[in-house]
């Protein structure tokens, strides 16, 4: 059976993964009219990406997914309050803090910030500017997950929510450095990588089934919402207090 479920996934892989080979078959062989360099690792490596991908999936299904549902449905049984916000932000800034992606844009913005002298061009400056990024996104993404939580128990409409997120976002590009506005908006797009969305997409979802009221469908998604719109905000004032 777990062989089986392994070759569907395998197939299911393969079919996602499918049209991007095509498109870049298409403009490498017919609009550049190359011919692909080193083909026999070319296809290596995409049979090693079929596998990573194939077996992240899985990963998936068999753990993050369960242990989150889980997890959510405990903390709603046992009806504390303060227990359940303080793990949605100790999530929230866990699995923020653990993402490769963010790792590697605070280290390239800390490398670009001291090219243009907006920082001191030494290894410590250069780390403590990358720390203080990446632990104002931890921070913010904890803090988004506390609040998509809030929301649930609450049965808040998240359109006003993110609404006003967006108005924040739009004011505070008019008072932030320009330096800094890049690095936040893409600070909102990689806390929403491999780590997080599993584990957080699984907390809202067993939260909103296992409160009577709620609408797992409704009420279940929107935290990686939350997550990719107050880095933007939070990483604006770091770049305007520092």
């Amino acid at each position: 059976m777990l062989l089986k479920r392994i070759f569907s996934t395998l197939l299911d892989s393969g079919r996602d993964l499918f049209p991007i080979i095509v498109v870049i078959s298409f403009f490498q062989l017919f609009v550049l009219q190359q011919p692909f360099p080193d083909l026999a690792n070319l296809l290596v490596g995409v049979f090693f990406v079929l596998i990573g991908m194939s077996f992240f999936i899985r990963g998936l299904e068999m753990s993050l997914f369960p242990l989150g549902e889980s997890m959510a449905y405990d903390f709603a049984r046992k009806g504390s309050l303060f227990w359940m916000l303080t793990f949605a932000f100790l999530l929230g800034f866990g699995t923020t803090v653990a993402e490769p992606a963010l790792i590697a844009v605070a280290a390239e913005a800390a490398i670009v910030a001291a090219d243009g002298g907006m920082i001191l061009d030494t290894d410590v400056a250069r780390d403590s500017y990358a720390y203080g990024l990446r632990m104002t996104v931890a921070v913010s993404v904890g803090f988004a997950i506390l609040i998509g939580v809030i929301r649930i128990l609450k049965g808040w409409p998240i359109h006003y929510l993110i609404a006003g997120g967006y108005v924040g976002v739009v004011i505070m590009t008019f008072i932030a450095p320009k330096e800094i506005i890049g690095i936040a908006y893409d600070s909102g797009g990689v806390t929403t990588s491999t780590i997080t969305v599993p584990l957080v997409t699984a907390l809202g979802i067993g939260l909103a089934s296992s409160i009577a009221g709620r609408n797992p469908m409704i009420d279940g998604f929107g935290l990686i919402a939350f997550a990719s719109l107050t880095p933007i905000i939070f990483v604006m004032i770091y770049g305007m207090i520092i």
